[in-house]
């Protein structure tokens, strides 16, 4: 990298990209590289490293003294994506906010060009579209929300159960976040949470932000199928869903929209479940034994009525699943 000018630390910066960093020398090059890519004299980004135990540490130790703008920021002990993004948080000093895990990377001048249409609208918030990316294979991702370039009202993003929306799009990294989001409290994570970490954010995100708009612009590229990845990794840690998705029900259930609402989360709970159910076969025995016992107890938790008709609207394999899985007696204990 090219050593350039860096932020005066009593200028306070246009925006901060929070960028955690655990166990990703194979591709924090590149992560690194789009970010000197999208410099400019008034970004800073906060390099959190995780407690890495690979060669990670010294590739941001390198970072931190050559690209403009960057400040390392290390961890005692493994926190997890959650704890890594808070950190950086805390940290930020930015009038705007943005994401970027440290095995994916950006298109070159991204970050200014999203900036300067959230500057333009005046909103909350904006969800990017995004390029997936599945070994040489790259799909563009679009945010399920229609209005385009339109400031609207971020709950218009949440319902109707029956089809994909923007809450359903979790990715923090899709998206930049005006500070007053920050001191508002919206834009930490759920500490503790090991998967998953993004949905209660995104609700809530959805539910108390005031405007917010979907924008195109797929400027992230995003990895799929890196073996260090929770989505990759099949032990107890995948888990933690149920966690983050008993936190969406608890919180929306006391929204004054609720009735509007609960349909929505209920039914996206149920997916997910049913999701992890039908490829059970991947996790280790005693995991796929506790992912049916949570589960089961899920389903008892939730409300019983909207749960009906949620049942009643799934195509019969899911629902069929999840009616043998709710008539499972749940084990004492399984929420744990």
């Amino acid at each position: 990298m090219n050593a350039g000018r860096r932020l005066n630390v009593s200028q306070v910066p246009k925006l901060s990209v929070v960028v955690p960093f655990y166990n990703v020398q194979t591709y924090a090059p590149d992560a690194l590289k789009s970010l000197e890519l999208n410099a400019r004299d008034d970004f800073e980004f906060l390099l959190v490293d995780d407690r890495s135990t690979d060669g990670t540490p010294e590739l941001l130790e390198r970072a931190a003294r050559e690209l403009p703008g960057a400040v390392l920021l290390r961890h005692g002990r493994n926190g997890g994506l959650a704890t890594a993004r808070n950190t950086g948080l805390d940290a930020a000093r930015g009038e705007y906010l943005a994401f970027l895990d440290g095995d994916d990377w950006l298109a070159p001048g991204h970050l200014a060009r999203t900036l300067a249409i959230i500057e333009a609208l005046n909103c909350d918030f904006v969800r990017n579209d995004h390029v997936q990316v599945t070994g040489r294979s790259r799909s563009v991702q679009r945010v399920p929300y229609g209005p385009q370039l339109v400031v609207g009202d971020p709950r218009a993003g949440i319902p109707p159960a029956s089809r994909a929306t923007s809450v359903d799009y979790p990715y923090a990294w899709a998206g930049m976040y005006h500070r007053r989001l920050l001191d508002r409290g919206l834009l930490h994570f759920t500490g503790g949470l090991r998967t998953a970490e993004d949905r209660p954010w995104i609700w809530r995100l959805h539910r108390e932000a005031r405007s917010f708009a979907a924008i195109g612009q797929p400027g992230i590229f995003y990895r799929r199928g890196v073996p260090t990845s929770l989505t990759q990794i099949k032990d107890e840690r995948q888990l933690d869903f149920i966690k983050a998705f008993d936190q969406v029900l608890a919180d929306t259930a006391e929204d004054h929209d609720r009735d509007l609402l609960l349909p929505k989360a209920v039914r996206t709970y149920c997916a997910i479940i049913a999701h992890h159910i039908g490829s059970i076969e991947r996790f280790e025995p005693a995991v796929a034994k506790k992912l049916r016992s949570m589960s089961a107890a899920a389903l008892e938790r939730m409300p019983q009525d909207v749960l009906d008709q949620v049942l009643n609207s799934m195509d019969a394999d899911r629902s069929g699943l999840l009616r043998r899985l709710r008539r499972r007696p749940a084990r004492t204990g399984a929420a744990a």
